[in-house]
């Protein structure tokens, strides 16, 4: 890593080729404007192997367009347990992608397995447009929660979360069941001590 770069992030869903690399162009793109493209690296990754080297979902593709952004030459790549280590946050979109990345990363000793929208007053899932060809919600849920990062790391005002990794950090202390019925049961404000106005 440059010894410029504060800040690597991996960005995680399913196939990576709708949410994961909307969630890496956006970002990208956040980081430019801010003028920060020298202190991050963030790339884009699947748990499962279904979609590899295919490039980004056309849907996906043109919602970015709309915004201004592209992401030519994004192809799908697999997390690998050495991602653990070269990232200093692994983000997925849902509830399930923290359990296969989990699964892949042989744990999260160190905090660094998070969802998106926990950086966001509405923690939960990332909406999933393979399903609902809503990609709009997709487009909404991802700016949020990247914006919200983004301000988190710069430590900007208004920023949602005094520590990512802190000890109150939901996905440190909960295993993978109490995870999933944490979100089930629409409960993901009520574990947050660290939460500023």
């Amino acid at each position: 890593m440059d010894k410029n770069t504060q800040h690597s992030i991996l960005f995680v869903c399913h196939g990576n080729i709708c949410r994961s690399p909307m969630a890496e162009f956006v970002m990208k793109d956040l980081v430019k404007k801010a003028g920060q493209e020298d202190c991050f690296i963030i790339e884009s990754a699947a748990t499962s192997t279904e979609e590899i080297g295919n490039s980004v979902y056309p849907p996906a593709r043109r919602k970015l367009a709309e915004h201004g952004i592209g992401c030519a030459g994004k192809t799908a790549r697999q997390m690998k347990r050495s991602d653990y280590d070269r990232y200093d946050l692994l983000i997925g979109m849902d509830s399930w992608n923290i359990r296969n990345m989990r699964n892949i990363c042989g744990g999260d000793p160190e905090g660094k397995i998070v969802m998106l929208m926990d950086f966001t007053r509405r923690p939960g899932d990332v909406a999933d447009p393979w399903y609902t060809g809503n990609f709009e919600a997709t487009w909404r849920d991802v700016s949020e929660g990247c914006q919200a990062l983004l301000d988190r790391l710069l430590n900007r005002p208004g920023s949602k979360r005094e520590n990512y990794c802190s000890e109150e950090c939901l996905h440190k202390n909960l295993t993978d069941e109490e995870y999933e019925n944490l979100y089930d049961e629409g409960r993901g404000d009520s574990y947050y001590t660290s939460w500023v106005d």
